[in-house]
């Protein structure tokens, strides 16, 4: 009966997906412009409605038509829409936003923040919308993307956190006040992706503002968790960040341990950083061997690997996305079918869903208009094209509109089995599920660029390309352009021109030769492993390659060497 429904369901769509051309949604009349501009007229009926009933609170509560504040007080939707705006097009509403945020956005009150919520959404949100904001139209500052009004928002806020990072273990407290840092008496218990969630944003700003003390805490946080994992390779739910013993020994990849994961690998792509997705890979490992049954993921304990929750959580969908990253999409897509199987269901995910049941658990039976099973749809259609993909996003666009659209926007769904609804929209509706609903439906926008366009900026640091696509969406879905993160590089240079300098002092001053070891830095680690020559020889590749380099600039900033001169400090003449 309904078991072996469920087990040949899999099966019957997979073979379904063999079909020859003619089947699926495109043969079936999905037209595809249409359910972008649905998705476009979704985004301004919650838009609007925030900024008429709900601005300057956080968040727009649309049953009764005024605003909340939920997460800190920073008119948080505000932030998290700002790039779907631009996404959507809409640029002159992008730059009468940022320049709103610039005036009334306050970081120093007294207030305790979720430092988990706080990076995701406001720094994250801050980042995005500060490395788009050209290609928005905004006047620019001459040394940006190096420096800007919303980058120094996103450091302030990213600063107000920092407190929460000095534990024992560098592992990060939960809350933070935003005014006093850590308050006395704060629970020491983190869940896991609140302290494996910072990589992104983290070593982003770092690059960006060349204070590396961002990404050193985020990684710290990372190793912290790598270094008390299980033995059989699993970590758990909850921990303690002053003595690391595991409170919540529940091991799996949904709530509460979920980004941890996918940072790890949009860290690794993000930095090109081996150890980070090495770290991943071994997860995945154990992951498969003691978590998966039939292209489901169950909740095992993590020291004994049995069986604790056969529960399937919402907040689990984005798990097929992240595989598609690592390029395993044939496992990708079966768990995708068993999850949209549940989404057809009931007309969205519940939050928990008991596998062997079939069906939803007790007061676990709302669906908040989560992004995560739209978010594994789009990755998987770019990287298939497959058409049952885009199914997927006409029911969620179909069942979204049927039933949490209201008078004031679109409400949280209290219950999945009679459609009660609840009074909150919570801003990741704006920022991820509309974002990603637009983009699966939207194959030309620029956040799918491949690459064959893009924009050469001059900084004063020299020039970089940036909008040439491989955006790196954070957990809130705030894309991140990884070329800006090669654009401010000065310090470093200015670091390593300064020992060329002395090592030439020296060896004209004495006859005895000194060596200095660079010290490897952000994108230099692995270079630095390959090869102890390679600094010696960097040396005199830096000073060959000047002269080239500078003709690549249309304003070449000068050399550190004249800038010293100038100051009357080093001469490197006989004189």
């Amino acid at each position: 009966g309904a078991a072996m429904q469920r087990f040949l369901g899999p099966l019957l769509c997979l073979w379904a997906l063999r079909l020859p051309a003619g089947g699926g949604a495109a043969a079936r009349g999905l037209d595809v412009a249409s359910y972008r501009e649905r998705v476009r007229a979704m985004f301004y009926h919650a838009y609007e409605h925030y900024l008429e009933s709900a601005f300057p609170y956080d968040e727009l509560r649309p049953l009764t038509c005024d605003g909340q504040d939920t997460w800190g007080s920073f008119s948080l939707t505000l932030i998290d829409a700002l790039d779907t705006l631009l996404i959507l097009g809409n640029v002159s509403e992008f730059q009468r936003v940022v320049s709103v945020l610039q005036e009334g956005v306050d970081f120093d009150i007294d207030v305790n923040a979720s430092v988990f919520e706080t990076n995701i959404r406001v720094v994250g949100g801050l980042l995005s919308a500060h490395l788009l904001s050209r290609k928005a139209g905004v006047e620019v500052e001459a040394g940006w993307p190096c420096s800007g009004p919303l980058l120094r928002m996103a450091e302030e806020a990213a600063r107000k956190l920092l407190p929460a990072f000095q534990t024992p273990t560098g592992m990060p407290y939960g809350t933070v006040n935003l005014l006093h840092g850590v308050n006395p008496g704060e629970t020491p218990v983190t869940c896991t992706a609140g302290i494996g969630t910072f990589i992104v944003e983290f070593a982003t700003l770092s690059h960006l503002t060349g204070d590396p003390l961002f990404e050193d805490v985020a990684r710290k946080a990372l190793k912290a968790l790598w270094k008390n994992r299980s033995d059989i390779g699993l970590v758990g739910n909850h921990i303690d960040v002053i003595t690391a013993k595991w409170v919540a020994q529940d091991a799996g990849i949904g709530a509460g341990v979920d980004s941890y994961f996918e940072y790890l690998v949009k860290g690794a792509i993000l930095l090109q950083d081996k150890e980070l997705m090495s770290m991943f890979l071994e997860y995945n490992k154990a992951i498969k061997n003691y978590t998966k049954f039939d292209d489901w993921y169950l909740w095992v304990q993590m020291y004994k690997g049995t069986v604790s929750m056969p529960v399937f959580q919402s907040l689990e969908a984005y798990w097929p996305g992240l595989q598609s990253l690592i390029g395993d999409v044939d496992n990708a897509m079966r768990t995708f079918l068993n999850y949209h199987t549940v989404w057809k269901q009931f007309g969205g995910l519940p939050e928990f869903y008991n596998i062997p049941q079939g069906y939803t658990v007790d007061k676990r039976e709302g669906y908040p208009l989560r992004p995560e099973l739209i978010e594994s749809a789009m990755y998987l259609y770019r990287a298939t094209r497959d058409p049952t993909l885009l199914e997927l996003g006409r029911d969620a666009v179909e069942s979204i509109e049927k039933i949490s659209k209201v008078d004031c926007g679109f409400a949280t769904i209290k219950d999945l089995r009679d459609h009660r609804l609840d009074n909150r929209m919570e801003s990741f509706f704006l920022a991820e599920t509309i974002k990603y609903l637009y983009l699966l439906f939207d194959p030309d926008n620029f956040i799918h660029n491949d690459g064959s366009d893009f924009d050469v900026v001059v900084t004063p640091y020299g020039e970089c390309v940036l909008n040439a696509g491989g955006y790196i969406f954070n957990t809130e879905a705030h894309p991140i352009d990884p070329a800006a993160l090669h654009c401010c590089r000065k310090r470093r240079e200015e670091q390593w021109e300064v020992e060329d300098l002395m090592r030439e002092f020296y060896s004209r001053k004495k006859t005895k030769k000194f060596t200095f070891k660079r010290a490897p830095d952000h994108g230099d680690r692995e270079n630095a492993k390959d090869s102890k020559d390679a600094s010696s020889d960097k040396a005199g590749e830096k000073r060959n390659s000047k002269k080239s380099s500078h003709s690549l600039l249309s304003c070449p900033s000068q050399s550190f060497n004249s800038k010293l001169a100038v100051l009357g400090q080093v001469f490197l003449d006989n004189t």
